[in-house]
């Protein structure tokens, strides 16, 4: 299993708290390997390779908790799609199509519980927009009450393909998607969707 480069740093650690806790107990080792074990679990990075099916790809593993009509400064008229990536689900985010990023912005907040609906907008989040053939489309990394690190790894001008990783949540966070106003949501509230497989939205006919 393929692990996200954003959790070597933890894991090095904890792999170094068994090795040192054998020296003072096996038990103590022995206890020490569940952590180490969490981690490894929760930085898993599958790799994910799109099928043929046109739409938009799902950035994010979890469930669908939000689907509403919205307007924001980058996209215009938009569908958002929310989505809560719970501690058991893949934290690592995928581009939706392919696209070139032509909007950032950090906003600081709290960390509310992320499933609730004003996570979207209380809560510390990341704005990545993009132009695609579509149209402009958004993505919102939503930290929750756990999540210590949003990491977002694209700038302004970068060229990503569909599927293609960009970032990740550290523990139960949110993600929301926008949708151009041409593409219709091909998923409903309730809904467990896989990021760079499931397709989240269509074109409109």
């Amino acid at each position: 299993m393929k692990l996200a480069r954003d959790g070597w740093p933890t894991i090095g650690a904890l792999v170094l708290m068994p090795v040192a806790g054998w020296y003072v107990s096996p038990y103590i080792a022995v206890a020490l390997l569940f952590p180490l074990a969490l981690a490894v679990w929760f930085f898993r990075d599958p790799e994910r390779f799109p099928d043929s099916a046109e739409g938009f790809l799902c950035p994010a593993d979890g469930k669908v908790v939000e689907i509403e009509a919205v307007e924001h400064k980058f996209t215009g008229k938009a569908t958002k799609i929310g989505i809560f990536m719970s501690g058991f689900d893949v934290h690592v985010n995928r581009f939706p199509t392919s696209g070139r990023v032509a909007f950032t912005e950090y906003v600081p907040g709290k960390k509310w519980f992320a499933i609730a609906p004003k996570a979207s907008e209380i809560n510390e989040r990341f704005y990545v927009g993009a132009e695609c053939e579509y149209g402009r489309f958004m993505l919102v990394q939503i930290a929750g009450i756990l999540a210590r690190r949003i990491v977002c790894r694209v700038r302004i001008g970068d060229s990503l393909d569909r599927g293609q990783r960009y970032g990740m949540i550290k523990l139960g966070s949110k993600v929301d998607i926008y949708l151009p106003d041409c593409i219709v949501p091909a998923v409903e509230i309730g809904d467990k969707v896989t990021a760079g497989k499931t397709v989240i939205g269509v074109l409109k006919k």
